[in-house]
């Protein structure tokens, strides 16, 4: 039977936020009550964001290109080089999709591919400079630290050169992709073509050095262990603490459970998706006590869906993301939630909260009066 008392104690360093280790983590996520661990993730939330406002954010999710090396074993949107079904985004399909997102009332593109193992950094960059030429004030939320990996291998460069030169084309923040779970041991099974757990931390170091505003994520509920779930949270807020003075660092945290509708992970019978709601909710509270630096926890709903997002809110998150306009590779693997912008709004009100739009920043922002419901309507999604 687990001490109640140092279970205890363990919450009061929480509520402290002291930087508990991997093991203390571990402890409380097997033995401390959800309850208990919602009480001190949403206290700690209110500490850090104390108005009663949950965020969101209108973008749009478009891919550069399938064509990806990296093999990674719970994805299903990938195609290898030579597949009859490969493409690379054309820019007048860009120009089409940011055209249909600012009449959404977006001004945000997350803008992620594959591992190309022919496109390198003049790609990105004359790629970023012309769509910055056609919308001036579009925000690139681009890449993330594993393409990063791979563009700074195909030019022979290192992480900071690779981003600076990024950043001059017209990268405003750098996602926290292919994280999954950042240990080798697990990395070698579900994403073997990735980088390493050490190259992904460096490079966000090197990001925060250069202010780049970036994101930290965690796949879970695959092969990995319930300590190295924990390790993983250590291992962000480790480079949390070290960014400059004057850098956000990481602004935000999400964790969501692996999705697994016909990956190789399931067919090779190594992982199954047994996630429950419970099991969500106590990531998310741990993820919010673990990473007492980092000021923004976000709920999945893509992935868990509306109800038990709403009871994250209660459980140390206080962002919804993005309505999520074009999501192809979480979908591909099982996620079927969907919000419109009406919709998430109405979600956040349900639980108790008042919606506020943001931009990448987490600044607020008027939500536009240049909406078109139709178009919205037109997405037909259905919430969960």
């Amino acid at each position: 039977m687990p001490n109640s008392q140092h279970i205890d104690q363990l919450l009061h360093k929480g509520y402290q936020k002291e930087f508990l280790s991997a093991d203390q983590g571990l402890e409380l996520f097997l033995n401390a009550p959800t309850a208990d661990l919602m009480h001190l993730a949403h206290s700690l939330r209110k500490r850090a964001v104390p108005e009663n406002k949950v965020t969101w954010i209108i973008d749009r999710n478009s891919n550069t290109t399938n064509v990806c090396i990296a093999n990674c074993k719970f994805c299903n949107f990938y195609r290898p080089p030579g597949h009859a079904e490969v493409y690379v985004t054309k820019i007048e399909e860009y120009k089409q999709k940011i055209d249909e997102l600012y009449r959404y009332g977006g001004r945000q593109l997350l803008l992620q591919g594959g591992h190309h193992p022919d496109l390198g950094l003049d790609y990105y960059c004359n790629l970023f400079r012309e769509l910055k030429s056609y919308y001036p004030d579009l925000k690139l939320h681009a890449l993330g630290p594993p393409e990063i990996a791979h563009i700074t291998k195909l030019e022979k460069s290192t992480h900071t050169l690779v981003l600076q030169a990024l950043i001059e084309a017209g990268l405003d923040s750098l996602p926290g992709a292919g994280a999954e779970i950042l240990n080798d041991r697990v990395r070698r099974l579900v994403s073997k073509g990735k980088c390493g757990a050490q190259e992904w931390l460096d490079i966000m170091r090197a990001a925060h050095k250069l202010n780049l505003t970036t994101s930290a994520t965690m796949m879970f509920g695959h092969v990995e262990t319930l300590k190295e779930r924990m390790e993983h949270l250590v291992d962000i807020r480790t480079v949390q603490s070290e960014k400059p003075a004057t850098a956000k660092g990481f602004l935000a945290f999400i964790a969501w459970p692996f999705m697994d509708e016909g990956t190789m992970l399931v067919r090779l019978k190594r992982a199954k998706n047994e996630t429950t709601a419970d099991d969500y909710i106590r990531m998310v509270a741990l993820s919010r006590i673990m990473l007492p630096n980092i000021i923004h926890i976000q709920a999945s709903w893509l992935t868990v869906g509306k109800q038990t997002a709403q009871l994250c809110l209660y459980a140390g998150a206080d962002d919804f993301g993005s309505i999520m306009i074009e999501e192809n590779v979480v979908s591909a693997a099982g996620a079927q939630h969907r919000f419109t912008s009406q919709g998430i709004q109405d979600a956040i009100r349900e639980a108790g909260f008042e919606p506020q739009l943001r931009n990448q920043q987490y600044e607020p922002i008027l939500l536009p009066v240049e909406i078109e419901q139709q178009l919205l309507d037109k997405q037909n999604l259905i919430v969960d």
